[in-house]
């Protein structure tokens, strides 16, 4: 398989972190091992074509729970809502993507079913989660403007929850990762106030390792505790063959 036609969740995670130099990752998916309870899962987001994969990283733990109407992991018990969603990786015998031989991974690929229309949404079981007991899931849609809502998880505790929605064209067929992190101010002076204020949380939106948008956490009166989106420089990951086992 040309390795240019699928994209390494891992890697991505860690290339799109040297975008900027002032961003903190939050502990969590860097600390992902493999696990023999984590059971059937792919390890890496596999590119369908004329589809598009829809990933989130960053936290502890992160959760698509709806995508336009549908509502795809559920917040309660963190599980598919509709288990006809979800995708088995029962072919790779329970074995991490990437170290299939390329024939098993062309086979996967073959016994892969299209999704049927555009409200089609599919979710293929990722990898163990930084939380003990939860897996990490990502989602195949057809390539529309929509609609998605996360939660991220930014500590080892699911009674804390990062609640995160946008709109996007979602136009081209590929991997859009979600990517969160501590935004870590670059001014040297400042009030003891700005200096004990905690680092707003950011996420950024990323299309096959290039940054598109960017959305931070307000403290100001108006947009207090909101995502806003910011403004930045669209630029490619220095190095997008990067590869990390997970």
């Amino acid at each position: 398989m040309n390795k240019k036609s699928y994209a390494v969740f891992a890697s991505t995670a860690v290339a799109a972190s040297l975008l900027l130099s002032g961003c903190q990752l939050l502990t969590g998916y860097q600390q992902i091992e493999e696990e023999a309870s984590a059971g059937d899962w792919a390890g890496q987001v596999i590119l369908i074509s004329g589809e598009v994969n829809i990933a989130c990283a960053g936290t502890y733990h992160c959760e698509i729970t709806r995508i336009d109407q549908t509502s795809v992991i559920a917040t309660d018990t963190h599980q598919p809502v509709d288990p006809s969603m979800l995708i088995s990786m029962s072919s790779a015998n329970g074995v991490h993507y990437a170290r299939l031989s390329k024939s098993e991974q062309a086979q996967i690929q073959m016994d892969t079913i299209p999704l049927v229309n555009n409200k089609s949404v599919k979710i293929v079981p990722l990898s163990a989660s930084g939380i003990d007991g939860l897996f990490n899931y990502y989602a195949r849609v057809k390539p529309i403007k929509r609609e998605i809502h996360i939660n991220f998880y930014p500590e080892n505790n699911v009674d804390y929850i990062e609640r995160f929605a946008m709109i996007d064209e979602f136009k081209e067929s590929g991997t859009y990762l979600l990517r969160a992190y501590r935004h870590k101010s670059t001014q040297v002076n400042g009030s003891l106030l700005e200096a004990a204020s905690p680092e707003p949380l950011c996420i950024d939106l990323l299309k096959d390792n290039i940054l598109q948008r960017r959305f931070c956490k307000q403290s100001d009166t108006d947009n207090q505790g909101e995502f806003v989106e910011t403004s930045i420089v669209t630029q490619p990951v220095i190095n997008n063959k990067v590869t990390v086992k997970i």
